[in-house]
């Protein structure tokens, strides 16, 4: 009877004891994590890399040059997973160039819009990578982060920095393109000359400023172009760039012109906030265009300032597009007038695969 009872009274603690709870899941984390660095989830860390964070007990920028991934450490990872291999190789890269850059002070490709924003060297530099070593830890054991500590630690160091621009409009078609994507649904595209008029931002010299003078001149052009019935939508690229930390989204703000001040219909605007400079303003409008069902095959009107346009039909462009994207978005066939270049778009634009994770 004792036993019994004892029995009886051990299961009810078992009941009302908790059960092991499930990590916390930072839904921010897991979107910039799936958007950068979609095939590192769950990378194993090797004894030689173990090591070498293990020896540096806690001191946050040995913890960063630990995780930096070595050759030979990368091509071991890109024989694990052959078939996607390139994409190992790649965000392997990237995520090195966040360490790199956030974590040692490595100058980055886009000095005026990337980096720390504390000067390197200094005291505040290395707090803030004490910081981003102290969010790696506690989220060490999120889904999202699982794997190598080099996945984590990279995200760290763009959250500490607030550098998470990459998933800041996420879910974007959504949350910004539906009416147009709806209308898009109804669309006879061979009515068309053109699949879009893409109009490119061009931010102001000040943080005060919405929409630069530059930017107001790409908006009525683009407004000109979709009255005369050249195209059935009109994309807005670009995102808050210029001048460093503004708040002002160039795409944002062009849309709200088009709208109040030339009445465009919202459906007919597409926002593509993400592009930070022309290869990828181009690139991502690619994106857009399929996102709503338009035909790669029909070209795209490019409108902007005549300096730009200068730089979009120059063979420097195709130059800088090979270095910055590895590949072609597109190509330049014509140049209707000064402010405008026709741009016939390439799947390949399609591929995630960005060589800078700073600007996917």
């Amino acid at each position: 009877m004792v036993n019994a009872r004892a029995g009886a009274v051990g299961a009810l603690l078992l009941l009302a004891a908790p059960a092991p709870a499930a990590p916390a899941r930072d839904v921010h984390l897991a979107t910039l994590a799936a958007r950068l660095f979609p095939h590192l989830r769950g990378l194993p860390t090797s004894p030689a890399r173990q090591r070498r964070r293990d020896a540096c007990a806690g001191r946050a920028a040995c913890l960063v040059e630990a995780a930096v991934w070595r050759d030979d450490e990368r091509e071991s990872m890109a024989r694990r997973a052959p078939d996607d291999a390139e994409a190992v190789r790649r965000e392997i890269d990237g995520l090195n160039e966040v360490l790199r850059v956030y974590g040692v002070g490595k100058l980055p490709r886009y000095p005026l819009v990337d980096g720390s924003d504390e000067p390197f060297g200094s005291p505040a530099f290395a707090a803030k990578v004490a910081d981003a070593a102290m969010l790696a830890d506690v989220q060490r054991d999120d889904p999202a982060v699982a794997g190598d500590y080099s996945l984590s630690l990279a995200l760290a160091l763009l959250d500490a920095n607030d550098k998470d621009a990459a998933v800041a409009f996420e879910p974007l078609d959504a949350r910004f393109n539906a009416a147009a994507l709806a209308k898009a649904r109804g669309v006879d595209w061979s009515r068309f000359r053109y699949a879009a008029i893409v109009a490119l931002g061009v931010g102001p010299d000040d943080l005060v400023t919405p929409l630069s003078a530059r930017g107001k001149v790409n908006v009525r052009l683009a407004a000109e172009r979709f009255a005369q019935g050249l195209a059935p939508f009109i994309i807005v690229s670009g995102s808050a760039v210029h001048p460093r930390d503004t708040r002002h989204v160039e795409a944002f703000e062009m849309q709200r012109a088009l709208i109040d001040r030339f009445g465009v219909p919202a459906a007919a605007i597409v926002v593509e906030p993400y592009a930070r400079h022309t290869t990828t303003n181009l690139r991502n409008a690619t994106r857009r265009l399929h996102a709503l069902g338009a035909p790669l095959s029909q070209d795209v009107l490019v409108v902007s300032n005549v300096g730009h346009i200068d730089a979009i039909v120059s063979p420097a462009f195709a130059t800088r597009n090979q270095a910055e994207l590895g590949y072609q978005p597109g190509t330049i066939t014509r140049r209707p007038s000064p402010n405008e270049a026709v741009f016939r778009p390439l799947a390949a634009s399609l591929r995630y695969d960005p060589i800078d994770p700073l600007d996917p």
